[in-house]
C-alpha cells in the first residue's frame, strides 16, 4: 500500500483530492444519525420509558437548538478549514490549552459511540442469523468480520464510504416513509395531532424527552471535520450542516408522529406499552401487522445496514481526529499518514480499527455466561459507550458555542453580531441545559433502577479526557513550543510553509 508519512505530503496530497460536495457531506452527517435506527430504535425507547407523547416537538425543539447552534459553527468554518473540526474551533477561539482538552474529549466521544454502535449490531445481526437460518453466531464474532469492512472503507477514498452510504440512508428514508404513510392511513386510536402539538411541550416529562431525543442528531456537527475534502470548503461545511439539520429534524418529527399514531397516543401517555413490546417491537411489530413478514425481514436488514452506516460515519470522523492530532504533533507524527492514491487517513483509520477490535474482544470475555445472555452487547457495550459519547459531544457543542464568542471577538471579520455573539450565547444556554439534563438523568438512559458505579464513571471519562488534554497542552507549551505554537493552526501553518 502507497503511503504518504510526511505532514507536508500529506496535507498537500489531501488538498489536492477535494471530492466532496454539500450532497455527500450531507449524507454522511445523515447516515451517522442513523435514521431507521433512530425512529425503530430510539423513539420507540422514548415512548417506552418516558410516557409523553412529546417526542416529536422534541424533535423539532433539539432541531431549532441544532441550527441556532449551526449560525456560529457554520461562520466559523468559513475561516478555520481543519479535519480536527472542534479542536481547532476551541484552539483558535479559547486557547490551545483547551484546544486539546476538546481534541481528547473529542476522541473519546466519537469512539464511544462508534465502538458502542458494534454492541447493537453484532446483536442484531445473531438475531437475525439465529431466527432466519437457524445459524447460532456470538455477537462479536460478526463484529470483528465487520471492523474489517469499515475499516477498508476507511482508508480508500472518502467519496467511496459517501456512495456506499448514499445508497444505505436511501433505502432508510423509503423504509420509513413506508411505515409513516401506513401510520397515517391506519392509526391505532385515530388521527391526532397532539404529538406535533406546541402544548406538548407543557407535558410532564420533558426533560427526559430531550434526553433521549439529542442521541438522535450526534454527527450532525461532523461537517467541518470533512473540511479538507471539501470542494469548496468556505461554503459546503455551512450548507451541509443546515441542510442535514433540517433534514434530519424534520424527518425525524415527522416519522416519530406517525409511529405515535401507530402506538396510540392514550396508551403512550397512559403507561399502556406493555415491556415485552418496548423499543423496537412497537415498531417491527406494527410492519408485521400491516406488511406481513416478509417486509418484517427487509426491515430488519436496513435495520442492520443503517447501524452500518453510522458506524463508517464515526469511524471516519475518529481517523480524521487522529490525523488532525498527528499533523499537529499533538500525537504521533506517523497518524498523519495518507495514502497517495486516495488522500485518505489510513494510520487512523487502523487505529481506530484496533481500538475498536480491542474494546470488542474486552466485553467479549467479560460477558461470557452473563446472566443477559445474547443482551448482553446491547445493555452493557451498546448502551454505556453511545450514551457517553452524546454527553461528550453535548458538551463539546457548549464549548463550540464559547470558542465561536472567543474567536470572532478579537475580529469580527464582517460577520454579523447575530452570527458571532447573539446565537452562540443562545446555543450555549440551551445546550449546557441539555448536558444537566443528561447528567440528571444517566441512570435513566442506562436503563438502571438506582445509580451505580457506572452511572458515574462513564461521565468521568469525558471529564478526565479534557482534564488530560489541557495538563498534556500545558507540557508541550513548556517541551514542546513549536509543537503547541501549531496547535489548531496546522493546516494552515503547513500551507503557509509550503507556500513561502
Amino acid at each position: 500500500m502507497s503511503t504518504t508519512t510526511d505532514p507536508m505530503t500529506a496535507e498537500t496530497a489531501t488538498r489536492q483530492r477535494r471530492r466532496l460536495g454539500v450532497p455527500a457531506i450531507t449524507v454522511l452527517i445523515i447516515a451517522a444519525s442513523a435514521p431507521l435506527t433512530v425512529i425503530a430504535g430510539g423513539a420507540t425507547t422514548a415512548y417506552s420509558v418516558t410516557g409523553s407523547i412529546a417526542v416529536p416537538i422534541g424533535y423539532l425543539v433539539l432541531a431549532a437548538v441544532l441550527a441556532v447552534f449551526s449560525i456560529g459553527y457554520a461562520a466559523m468554518s468559513r475561516f478555520i478549514t481543519n479535519a480536527g473540526a472542534f479542536s481547532a474551533y476551541a484552539a483558535q477561539g479559547l486557547g490551545r490549552p483547551v484546544g486539546v482538552g476538546v481534541a481528547l474529549i473529542a476522541l473519546v466521544a466519537y469512539n464511544c459511540m462508534q465502538i458502542g454502535i458494534w454492541g447493537i449490531f453484532g446483536f442484531q445481526v445473531s438475531l437475525l442469523l439465529g431466527e432466519k437460518f437457524g445459524i447460532d453466531v456470538p455477537w462479536w464474532a460478526s463484529v470483528l468480520v465487520f471492523i474489517v469492512v469499515v475499516g477498508i472503507l476507511g482508508v480508500n477514498r472518502v467519496d467511496l464510504s459517501a456512495k456506499v452510504l448514499g445508497v444505505i440512508v436511501a433505502l432508510e428514508f423509503l423504509a420509513v416513509l413506508v411505515f409513516d404513510l401506513a401510520a397515517f392511513a391506519n392509526p391505532a386510536e385515530g388521527f391526532s395531532a397532539d404529538p406535533i402539538s406546541p402544548s406538548a411541550l407543557l407535558l410532564p416529562g420533558l426533560g427526559a424527552v430531550l434526553v433521549f431525543g439529542i442521541a438522535a442528531f450526534m454527527g450532525f456537527e461532523s461537517a467541518a471535520i470533512y473540511g479538507e475534502e471539501a470542494v469548496d470548503p468556505k461554503r459546503t461545511v455551512a450548507r451541509a450542516t443546515f441542510t442535514a439539520v433540517v433534514i434530519i429534524g424534520l424527518f425525524y418529527a415527522f416519522s416519530s408522529w406517525a409511529l405515535a399514531l401507530a402506538i396510540g397516543p392514550e396508551k403512550i401517555s397512559s403507561g399502556g406499552i406493555a415491556p415485552e413490546e418496548a423499543g423496537p417491537p412497537l415498531f417491527f411489530g406494527f410492519v408485521g401487522e400491516r406488511f406481513g413478514s416478509i417486509m418484517v425481514d427487509f426491515m430488519s436488514i436496513l435495520f442492520i445496514t443503517s447501524l452500518f452506516a453510522a458506524l463508517v460515519s464515526f469511524h471516519n470522523a475518529v481517523a480524521r481526529y487522529l490525523f488532525s492530532l498527528g499533523r499537529d504533533g499533538v500525537l504521533p507524527a506517523g497518524l498523519a499518514s495518507v495514502r497517495d492514491r486516495t488522500g485518505a487517513p489510513w494510520a487512523g483509520s487502523i487505529t481506530q480499527s484496533l481500538l475498536a477490535v480491542v474494546v470488542v474482544v474486552a466485553f467479549a470475555i467479560a460477558g461470557a455466561g452473563s446472566e443477559l445472555g445474547i443482551l448482553f452487547p446491547v445493555v452493557t457495550l451498546f448502551s454505556w459507550l453511545t450514551n457517553t459519547g452524546a454527553l461528550g459531544l453535548v458538551l463539546l457543542m457548549a464549548v463550540v458555542s464559547l470558542a465561536v464568542i472567543g474567536y470572532f471577538r478579537r475580529d469580527p471579520r464582517d460577520v454579523g453580531a447575530g452570527s458571532r455573539l447573539v446565537a452562540p450565547v443562545l446555543a450555549f444556554l440551551a445546550l449546557t441545559t441539555v448536558l444537566v439534563l443528561i447528567v440528571a438523568n444517566f441512570n435513566v438512559l442506562l436503563g438502571q433502577v438506582e445509580s451505580d458505579a457506572t452511572t458515574f464513571v462513564l461521565p468521568g471519562l469525558i471529564v478526565v479526557a479534557g482534564i488530560a488534554g489541557i495538563a498534556w497542552a500545558l507540557v508541550l507549551r513548556n517541551r514542546r513550543p513549536d509543537v503547541y505554537r501549531r496547535i489548531g493552526h496546522g493546516a494552515e501553518d503547513l500551507t503557509a510553509e509550503h507556500l513561502g
